[in-house]
């Protein structure tokens, strides 16, 4: 027991030099995840609760039945919260969060020191055991000297890890809303070609009985007919689009069983009376994009790991060795014990390589990081004014629609019916005129979902978590239907 006591003082020796950093931030159970609550819910005041154990599944299960419970019709903001709550591929990205965690803990425990014990002269006549002990400790030098770089090349990364789980939950919460916003705009879609649908078989039907007493020629018969069937493949197209929005829904609530039976209301909220006024939009995002956050960090990083390989550019391996030998030997007929201490340095000769290449590497992985740091920010402005830009612009188309293109179809469907009674319109125009306002209610819906889609683009453009959908994309979610 002295023997390995007094190895374990010598080996310590260097240890204590080192110094002790400690790792009790990274150590709970929270892991830093009160920072990405906090940033989060400044964003979309919403909570974000990262499930750790059966007592907290169970209260969140209980919580997201009572939303879905307290309201007939599952309203945008109740379904983020849900998701929130509710959506497991969030937990899992908590879960990474841990992970940076206990690697940042980790990277602030000291190396084990290497023991080593060997046994000579096993078994000689003169002492009938052994005649030397042999102990040794090693213990990496260059790792006690670098530490405090490695500890805060660490924390670098956790707080990257911190604002990765923030864009995540960000990220969830806006897919939510839009897709709430695809699936309502769906479902009123539906209505209204049903609508549509109604006109086209009524015109169908009469051209038929028309046909039958000679008084419509079999070329006209058949386009009312051609219409009601292409109009009644639209209406199925469009009844399994609401299906499929509904379920692409209830997978980011992270729904199953009797909860996937919510309802959704049936038509959009109105478009707002005034416009949201957004002229700092470009500082703000600058000010508050999480995602340019974690690119400054990982330039940052570049940077402490660049120093790091600089300061282990020829020496990357230094390790000290320190020992005591036990002898034992007879004098005068007398059992006599000799301890020897020793003490060696071993490290690599840089005689081939020089680290001039990972001193490369280094200064490339930096450069790297500080080119794609000043296109993230430039990306950022670009965002920001594109996702307001399409906010007003849709806005103004979806106003349109519902102040001047609307309106005029229905007087003009109005008109028609007038002069019909009047025996002036014949029945054809009059459903033509019907359909054409149909289709003109299913523009306006449109035009108001593209808005709604705009307006939930925004927060995401301010603070991250998914970018706004381009021109082209939005033309041609308005040619969908």
């Amino acid at each position: 027991m002295s023997l390995i006591r007094t190895l374990a003082v010598v080996a310590v020796f260097p240890i204590i030099l080192g110094g002790c950093v400690s790792g009790a931030e990274y150590a709970g159970k929270d892991a830093g995840f009160s920072t990405v609550s906090t940033s989060t819910r400044s964003a979309m005041a919403k909570d974000a609760v990262w499930v750790q154990n059966q007592q907290q599944a169970k209260a969140l299960s209980a919580q997201t039945k009572a939303l879905l419970s307290r309201e007939k019709s599952l309203d945008v903001d109740t379904a983020v919260q849900i998701a929130l709550l509710n959506n497991k591929g969030l937990q899992a990205a908590y879960a990474d969060l841990g992970d940076g965690a206990a690697d940042a803990w980790q990277t602030t425990m000291l190396l084990n020191p290497t023991a080593s014990v060997g046994l000579k002269g096993i078994g000689t006549p003169e002492l009938e055991a052994f005649k030397t002990i042999e102990g040794a400790l090693t213990a990496n030098i260059l790792a006690l000297m670098t530490k405090k770089r490695d500890v805060a090349l660490a924390d670098t990364r956790f707080r990257q890890a911190q604002l990765n789980a923030a864009i995540e939950t960000l990220r969830l919460a806006a897919d939510t809303r839009r897709a709430w916003i695809t699936a309502v705009a769906a479902d009123e879609n539906v209505a209204q070609l049903q609508r549509a649908q109604t006109a086209a078989d009524a015109a169908s039907e009469l051209a038929e009985k028309l046909g039958e007493t000679g008084a419509m020629a079999k070329g006209a018969q058949a386009r009312e007919h051609a219409f009601a069937a292409e109009l009644a493949g639209e209406a199925a197209k469009s009844r399994l689009a609401a299906r499929l929005a509904k379920e692409e829904l209830t997978r980011l609530l992270g729904l199953w069983g009797p909860d996937v039976n919510y309802r959704i209301p049936n038509r959009l909220p109105p478009l707002p009376k005034t416009i949201a006024k957004r002229d700092t939009i470009e500082a703000d995002a600058l000010r508050n994009r999480i995602d340019l956050k974690v690119a400054r960090l990982e330039l940052e990083a570049s940077a402490q790991s660049y120093g790091l390989t600089e300061a282990t550019r020829y020496v990357t391996d230094l390790e000290l060795t320190t020992g005591l030998e036990a002898e034992r030997s007879r004098e005068d007929g007398a059992k006599k014990v000799d301890f020897t201490g020793s003490a060696d340095i071993g490290f690599a000769i840089p005689i081939f390589d020089s680290g001039k290449a990972r001193m490369r590497k280094a200064e490339l992985a930096y450069m790297r990081s500080a080119n794609r740091l000043a296109e993230k920010a430039v990306n950022v402005r670009s965002e920001a004014r594109s996702a307001y830009e399409a906010y007003r612009s849709s806005l103004d188309i979806a106003r349109h629609y519902r102040n001047n293109v609307v309106p005029l179809r229905s007087k003009v469907e109005e008109q028609s019916l007038l002069t019909y009674n009047g025996m002036i319109t014949n029945t054809f125009e009059l459903l033509t005129d019907t359909r054409e306002t149909i289709n003109a209610l299913v523009q306006s819906v449109n035009a108001k979902r593209d808005f709604w889609l705009a307006e939930a683009n925004l927060a995401p453009a301010i603070y991250g978590g998914g970018s706004s959908p381009g021109p082209s994309e939005t033309a041609a979610a308005g040619s969908d239907e």
